[in-house]
């Protein structure tokens, strides 16, 4: 029994060792600012209004854009709304959406793959994208 203990300790050691680079990267892509890029891929970081008067994007605060959904938070359906309000307005598919963390938070990052246009929002930070 002793044995198969301490083999179980070093596979935990090395598995959180692995996940937590992977993690980090996610984070900080976006640095300072709400939006990043990574390759053709934009990264960006959203603080979610669920239940709102209208479907919106907001201004940004902080590292994160504010964006409002008319769709209740119930089991991340929000979140899937607000992926199928954004697609269009970057000149993408619902797919080329992913949900990197936060499908059932107000604080989530996305990452939207070769958008065609970008938001006027954009345009007062794509300096800082550079």
């Amino acid at each position: 029994m002793a044995s198969k203990h301490p083999s179980k300790a070093s596979s935990k050691a090395v598995s959180k060792t692995q996940a937590k680079p992977e993690t980090k990267a996610a984070r900080n892509t976006t640095g300072d600012t709400f939006f990043g890029w990574d390759g053709e891929v934009l990264v960006l970081n959203v603080l979610g209004k669920p239940s709102a008067s209208k479907d919106a994007i907001g201004k940004p605060k902080g590292t994160q854009l504010k964006i409002s959904v008319t769709a209740a938070p119930k089991d991340g359906k929000a979140t899937d709304y607000m992926v199928r309000f954004l697609a269009p307005l970057f000149g993408v598919a619902v797919a080329d959406i992913e949900v990197v963390f936060g499908q059932e938070n107000v604080n989530k990052q996305l990452r939207i793959r070769a958008p065609k246009k970008l938001p006027a929002v954009f345009s007062d930070a794509a300096p800082l994208a550079d």
